[in-house]
């Protein structure tokens, strides 16, 4: 349509998508930016699980991590954009980045304190048993996250084992972190190393119900990540890689229990 005073103009109709209520027209906006999140939260727990490698500085010129760190910024920025509804992984997709932008200066936010010494364990040998399911993943998990990015671990077949220099034992017989009154060694573990984090305090509650089978605490996420490590130990037999596999899976719940935590 042309208006000869004021130039041209344009008659728009919009409408409802036919057979949708407002609501499901709200659930398809979430489900795509929350497809969109997701990628973004896999590409950061990537980063976190590769950085966390003796192979791998943040900090070094060949990795590239401000800008592998800037990609995924612009990328959650684009994807918030059009965000309307806001949807949860938007907060566990901005905390993974900002755990990222942490490592690149040497620090972890996660990690408010720590007991004194804590630096003596760095470069030690991890042993534990082989087979390793819920409790020594999630101590390997933590060994890696909070104590040593270059921790090294060593699986046995063994029920008593004596440690060779160099070496501390975990979750085993007589080991020098393992299963306390009614805590797991997971629990334990955060105890003996002072780390003051709610996050992390549930993801151990969850570790624990799993491990201890009392239902103590009985969060919500309790049976899907249980089922979930099932999967991964009966997809994965060989240890080494069933613990790097299992860092994606302890590294999301954790995030997820962060977002939780700040809302």
């Amino acid at each position: 349509m042309r208006c000869l005073l004021c130039g041209d103009g344009s008659i728009l109709e919009a409408q409802f998508i036919a057979g949708l209520t407002n609501e499901q027209v709200i659930t398809l906006f979430q489900r795509a930016r929350k497809s969109d999140y997701e990628k973004i939260i896999q590409d950061a727990n990537h980063l976190l699980v590769e950085w966390s490698s003796e192979l791998s500085d943040p900090k070094s010129p060949a990795v590239k991590g401000p800008a592998q760190v800037s990609r995924l910024q612009r990328r959650l920025d684009d994807v918030a954009a059009i965000d309307f509804f806001e949807v949860s992984q938007q907060g566990i997709a901005k905390n993974l980045i900002k755990e990222l932008t942490a490592r690149l200066s040497g620090h972890s936010l996660s990690m408010t304190a720590v007991k004194d010494g804590i630096e003596n364990l760095k470069g030690k040998i991890w042993v534990t048993r082989k087979n390793i399911f819920v409790d020594r993943i999630a101590c390997a998990w933590l060994i890696r996250r909070f104590v040593d990015t270059a921790a090294v671990f060593k699986f046995i077949d063994k029920k008593i084992y004596t440690a060779n220099p160099g070496e501390l034992c975990f979750d085993m017989f007589e080991g020098d972190y393992t299963h306390k009154g009614d805590c797991c060694t997971f629990e334990v573990m955060i105890q003996r190393f002072r780390l003051q984090d709610r996050a992390l305090t549930c993801l151990a509650e969850v570790v624990h119900d799993i491990d201890l089978k009392d239902n103590q605490y009985d969060h919500a996420e309790t049976d899907g990540f249980n089922a979930l490590l099932t999967g991964l130990a009966a997809a994965q037999p060989a240890d080494d890689q069933r613990m790097i596999d299992g860092f994606q899976l302890f590294e999301n719940l954790y995030a997820y229990f962060k977002t939780m935590d700040s809302e």
